[in-house]
């Protein structure tokens, strides 16, 4: 994985500290154009990778990246699944079937009923696989090395102690899309012990990192042993903890832990894009 990747929460009105700049925000980039112009910064300055939601907007981007693979030449998206408002609001509005053929097409659909039960004995894993189909449409012919789990997800996995599910979803990913297996948590010390636990060893695990233990379960006593201690692949978000921790204070503290293997951040201005580059850059020597 690149060192620093490029989010996306900044486009969709999404600030865990500030309702009214996420509304600005979000009023921001009502467009596609809006977000590639941000995007076009970031790549022109190095910035190669794209961790995102599978928003609407999104399925945009990847088009416009898609039809121009000379001037994206070396452009990855890490996406992140299930978008669960997406789903939440399409179910409310479509029921079950309405919303997988929405966002699936009728080939989701017959794959469904000639795929066996899955929808009618409730059957998690087959639901799930069709899910991340129905997501990576988007990304066909794209750069996708990394598929993330939602923590919406993944929590609650952990909490239900399914550890099934995990092992499916990195098998699924592997074998299907040829790609490495990402979960975003809220927990990442309960995480790693239960995906160790099950079998799957030194993984990729984006989480909450940063100097204050904002968003980040168990502590942030747990989580810096965790760090110091243990083999996996550590990827740090909110690491300004929402603008509370200022960016120098907040990038010297992630830096120094020398085994976080990335640093995703989002940002919607050029001289903010700059700004974190070159703290994260200068951080590492």
């Amino acid at each position: 994985m690149d060192r620093i990747l490029f989010g996306d929460n900044q486009f969709f009105g999404i600030n865990h500290m500030s309702e009214e700049k996420a509304r600005t925000q979000s009023m921001k980039f009502r467009n596609s154009d809006d977000i590639m112009k941000i995007l076009d910064t970031a790549y022109d300055i190095g910035i190669r990778t794209f961790m995102c939601t599978t928003h609407d907007k999104i399925a945009e981007i990847a088009n416009i990246v898609r039809q121009k693979p000379k001037r994206y030449s070396g452009f990855k998206f890490y996406p992140g699944m299930p978008y669960a408002y997406k789903y939440a609001n399409a179910i409310t509005e479509e029921g079950l079937l309405g919303a997988l053929k929405k966002f699936g097409g009728l080939d989701i659909i017959r794959a469904a009923a000639k795929g066996g039960t899955a929808l009618v004995t409730q059957d998690i894993i087959g639901i799930m696989k069709l899910l991340i189909d129905m997501e990576m449409k988007m990304f066909v012919g794209l750069s996708t090395d990394v598929i993330f789990l939602q923590n919406v997800v993944v929590d609650l996995l952990l909490g239900l102690n399914l550890k099934k599910i995990f092992v499916e979803y990195s098998n699924y990913i592997k074998d299907k899309y040829k790609a490495e297996p990402g979960f975003i948590t809220m927990n990442m010390p309960m995480l790693l012990d239960v995906l160790e636990d099950c079998g799957i060893n030194d993984p990729i695990i984006c989480s909450s990192i940063n100097k204050i233990g904002f968003r980040m379960c168990g502590g942030k006593d747990l989580y810096e042993k965790t760090l110091r201690e243990r083999k996996f692949h550590p990827v740090a978000m909110s690491i300004l903890a929402s603008g509370a921790i200022n960016p120098e204070e907040a990038i010297q503290y992630v830096c120094g832990f020398k085994n976080i293997e990335s640093i995703v951040f989002g940002a919607s201005s050029k001289s903010h894009i700059l700004q974190t580059k070159e703290l994260i850059e200068s951080n590492n020597t």
